[in-house]
Order: structure tokens, then C-alpha cells, then sequence
């Protein structure tokens, strides 16, 4: 443990997209190591900006309200920092379809300013992205390397696919500092749960709690990474100190879960809710991507990192969690 405390202490940190679930949560375990860390978040009302994330830390952090898109604010936040991780995104590969243009102006654009700003005033920064599994679209082997293909069936996909190949063009050209994760679903507590775009899981938790019906569609068999955020978060700290430059790596679970094998975890921990299976809509197949299941082999061989918080148990915490501070997130 010391050896990071010592990596991170003083190190001044800027984290785009910090009031959200993987940026605060992040923060939250920085501010412990010494880091000196500037969060930066658009506050976007459908995003999960939240400023309650941060309240526990709020005095040992600067926050600056602002977009990604704003380059006289991003050269200036980025000037002297030594990391930086990019979270700042449009989150839902659903609105992706109906808003595509912001969705590229978002993940595509507002990823290119901050690696411009960064070449030109934080050019020895180590930077980290937060990508996603759905760069992958179909599923053809599992479990799924990074060699895998990489075809997205969203718009969302396509965008985060984007941004990875600029991390990777600044590495290659300009000598930069990057580093990208594909995150599979990402779960756990502080994340946005007003709406159903954002994360599957919590929406379920939120479903639960309010006992309400949630549907599953078909039989549920398809198997899915549900992965919890403080193994995300475990993730980025070991690849921020280990990750190679240039490179993507996957993250996700050891655990094989089914959709339906979440949602009756969800209910199990919840203690109220219900299941109910309808057919398949017509055209799924365009956005269903098949079993996926990640093979972290490429993470494993450089650092300690391995998935620790099981399903059932990463949902708890959540429900704890959630009990506690509904009023902050419904």
C-alpha cells in the first residue's frame, strides 16, 4: 500500500466528469493517498453530475463547473497536472441513437480537446480514459481479449471506439501518455438512478426498492460483467501506475452471471420487487450483443489487480447505500 500512497501523493490530478459515479468515487479514494485533485464536471442535468458524491470530500478538492467541450477552460485546468482521467462522457447508448450529434460532440470532440490541451500544456501527463465493452458489438469468442473485433453496434460504441483511436493516434505521434480501460456494466453505489439509460443494475435497485415489476426480456440467459465500482476504481489506480502507454485493457469479472441471475440478486437483496419475463422485442438483435464475458488476463500479468466484490455483495452495499441517501438520487 505504501508504494501507492507514494506514487499519488502530490500529484495534482484532474478527473473530467468527477461528480459522476466512476469520477467521485475515484476522489473519494485519492484524497486518502494525497493526491491533489480538481474535479471538473458539466453538472448536464441526464449525466449523474452530482455534487452530493463529493460532499464528504468537498474541502480537500477544487471543483469547477464546466464542460470538456470549453478549450480556454481546459487549457487552463490541464496546465500543470500529472494525471489526468477523462470520464467526461454522454453515458446512455440509448440517447446516443436519438442525440447523435452530441453524443460525438461529447465523446468524440470533447475527448480531442482535452488531448490537445494536454499536448500542448501537459505533455508528460499520464491519462487515462474510461471506455467501454460495447466498442466490441457482437460477440464472437469468449471470453472476449482485447484482440477481439472491434465492430460497436451503437452509436455510443462507435463514439467511445473513436476516442480510444485518438488516445492511441497521441501516443503514437506525439510521444503522450495514455491509457484506455473498457469497462463492461458498471454498477454500485453513487451512480445517477433517476432513469433507466444509465446503469441496468441500479435501475433494477431502484425498481426493487419501490417495488415495482422489473422485466426481463425472454429467459434472461444471456450472460453479462456486472463489475462494482470500487474494483473499477481498484482498476484505475493500478493501471495509472502500471498501465502501458498506448495500450487498452479490458476489466470485468470472474463471476458468469445471467441478466436473469442479476435481477433475482436485485430482488434477493432488495427483499421486495418482482420478476417478469416478456418475449424479445421485434429487431433486438441490432442492439443485442451476444454473451460477454472479459478476459482480464492483460490487466492480471502487469499488476495485483483482481475483481474482489461478488455480485450479490456489491448489490447490498448498494442497497445499504442507497437506503441511507435516496434523497439525493431519486
Amino acid at each position: 500500500m505504501e508504494n501507492v500512497r507514494n506514487y499519488f501523493s502530490d500529484k495534482k490530478v484532474l478527473i473530467t466528469g468527477g461528480a459522476g459515479f466512476l469520477g467521485s468515487s475515484l476522489a473519494h479514494a485519492l484524497v486518502p493517498l494525497g493526491a491533489q485533485v480538481t474535479i471538473l464536471d458539466a453538472m448536464l442535468p441526464l449525466y449523474g453530475g452530482n455534487l452530493f458524491n463529493l460532499e464528504s470530500i468537498k474541502d480537500k478538492i477544487k471543483f469547477i463547473e464546466g464542460d470538456i467541450r470549453d478549450e480556454k477552460l481546459v487549457d487552463k485546468l490541464v496546465a500543470d497536472k500529472d494525471i489526468i482521467y477523462n470520464f467526461a462522457a454522454q453515458v446512455s447508448y440509448i440517447d446516443s441513437k436519438d442525440q447523435p450529434f452530441l453524443d460525438l460532440d461529447i465523446n468524440g470532440k470533447g475527448h480531442l480537446t482535452v488531448l490537445e490541451s494536454a499536448r500542448k500544456y501537459a505533455p508528460h501527463a499520464r491519462i487515462l480514459f474510461s471506455s467501454s465493452r460495447m466498442v466490441y458489438g457482437k460477440i464472437l469468442t469468449t471470453p472476449v481479449s482485447e484482440s477481439h473485433a472491434t465492430d460497436p453496434l451503437s452509436l455510443y460504441g462507435i463514439h467511445k471506439l473513436l476516442a480510444e483511436k485518438y488516445y492511441r493516434y497521441y501516443t503514437h505521434t506525439f510521444g503522450m501518455d495514455t491509457v484506455s480501460i473498457r469497462i463492461p456494466n458498471p454498477y454500485g453505489s453513487r451512480q445517477q438512478m433517476k432513469h433507466n439509460k444509465y446503469s441496468i443494475v441500479g435501475w433494477f435497485v431502484r425498481q426493487a426498492m419501490e417495488n415495482k415489476s422489473i422485466t426481463v426480456f425472454g429467459d434472461g440467459s444471456q450472460e453479462r460483467d456486472y463489475l462494482y465500482v470500487d474494483d473499477i476504481v481498484q482498476a484505475f489506480i493500478e493501471l495509472t501506475m502500471h498501465g502501458a502507454s498506448g495500450e487498452v485493457y479490458n476489466i470485468g469479472t470472474h463471476e458468469r452471471v445471467t441478466f436473469g441471475g442479476m435481477v433475482d440478486a436485485v430482488l434477493t437483496e432488495v427483499g421486495s420487487g418482482s420478476r417478469e419475463n416478456i418475449p424479445w422485442p421485434e429487431s433486438y438483435e441490432k442492439n443485442e450483443t451476444g454473451n460477454y464475458i472479459a478476459d482480464t488476463s492483460k490487466i492480471e500479468q502487469i499488476t495485483n489487480w483482481k475483481p474482489s466484490v461478488p455480485l450479490k455483495e456489491g448489490i447490498k452495499r448498494m442497497v445499504e447505500y442507497y437506503k441511507q441517501n435516496k434523497e439525493h438520487y431519486w
